[in-house]
């Protein structure tokens, strides 16, 4: 596989990674024997990135990936891109170590061409949605689109709107966070020192007895970033238990996984330009808890 693309501030080797969707180790290796390129000269691993370089990529090719089934409901589609409703409980890609049960595979078993810039791991992938996580997905079916997509991507031209319920009562109706997330391990957290720069809006919904349902607008697009925020600022999602959603309230909830759910999807079409308008209904595992947390309640 061979990828150029203009780099995120980071170390070489991670920020690669993090481009391909591959293992950090595959790409060390690349790095190693010369075929990863910083504006055509070979580096370290560690060097730092400013932000900005040319990349130039050359790995292995992997295996092809598996088609598998059952088919995914879509919500749009034409030549160019598809928008997916995810259920939650499926990874949007493969990984080194996970070459199946993911929405790419899906989508390959239904006869969908993905593009191939997002690399032999992430096909098509121009963002992505937590495992546990339902809602609202963007791929791309060929190169253009996709290079279109994710400079629209980039720039947050795209609305993305998401539906939380979190622990307790916020006190605001509507308010931001902006808090620099890094990586520690397998968690993200707040990094004020070393993290990457990442800013959430947040809009109360429904105000419960003991919980609040909140709207929340991504104003950029780290990793875990709506849930890393809310556990923050002392309102974990209920059901996420890496960050502190888990406990009694969320099992009495009947909630096995983060209720987070990508409400709403609107962009212009990178290739003719029309306003496509999305919107998905909660499914019935997070209905099932509104119900149960005080009374029902749809996007409006």
């Amino acid at each position: 596989m061979s990828e150029a693309f203009e780099a995120e501030p980071g170390r070489l080797d991670a920020v690669v990674a993090a481009h391909l969707g591959v293992p950090r180790a595959e790409v060390q290796r690349a790095i190693a024997a010369g075929t990863v390129l910083v504006d055509g000269t070979p580096l370290e691993k560690s060097h730092r990135l400013a932000g900005g370089e040319r990349i130039e990529v050359d790995l292995a090719p992997s295996a092809e990936l598996p088609r598998e089934g059952p088919p995914l409901e879509i919500a749009w589609r034409d030549e160019h891109l598809v928008v997916v409703r995810k259920p939650a409980g499926l990874p949007t890609h493969p990984t080194e170590n996970r070459r199946g049960g993911t929405v790419v595979n899906r989508l390959l078993g239904m006869g969908i061409p993905l593009s191939a810039r997002g690399g032999p791991l992430r096909p098509g992938i121009v963002h992505r949605l937590d495992a546990g996580t339902s809602g609202l997905l963007v791929v791309a079916c060929d190169d253009p689109t996709y290079e279109a997509l994710s400079a629209m991507f980039k720039a947050h031209e795209a609305e993305r709107r998401y539906l939380a319920l979190v622990r307790g009562s916020v006190p605001h109706d509507r308010f931001e966070v902006d808090a620099p997330l890094g990586r520690a391990g397998a968690r993200i957290r707040v990094d004020a020192t070393g993290g990457r720069q990442a800013s959430t809006v947040f809009e109360v919904r429904e105000r419960f007895q003991r919980a609040t349902l909140l709207e929340a607008e991504p104003r950029t697009g780290r990793t875990h970033q709506i849930r890393v925020h809310l556990s923050s600022v002392g309102h974990p999602i209920l059901g996420d238990r890496r960050y502190g959603g888990g406990g009694d309230d969320a099992r009495e909830l009947g909630l096995e996984r983060p209720f987070l759910h990508a409400w709403r999807l609107a962009f212009d079409h990178p290739i003719t330009g029309e306003r496509i308008d999305l919107e998905d209904p909660l499914p019935a595992d997070l209905e099932e808890a509104l119900r149960r947390v005080g009374r029902e309640v749809r996007p409006a």
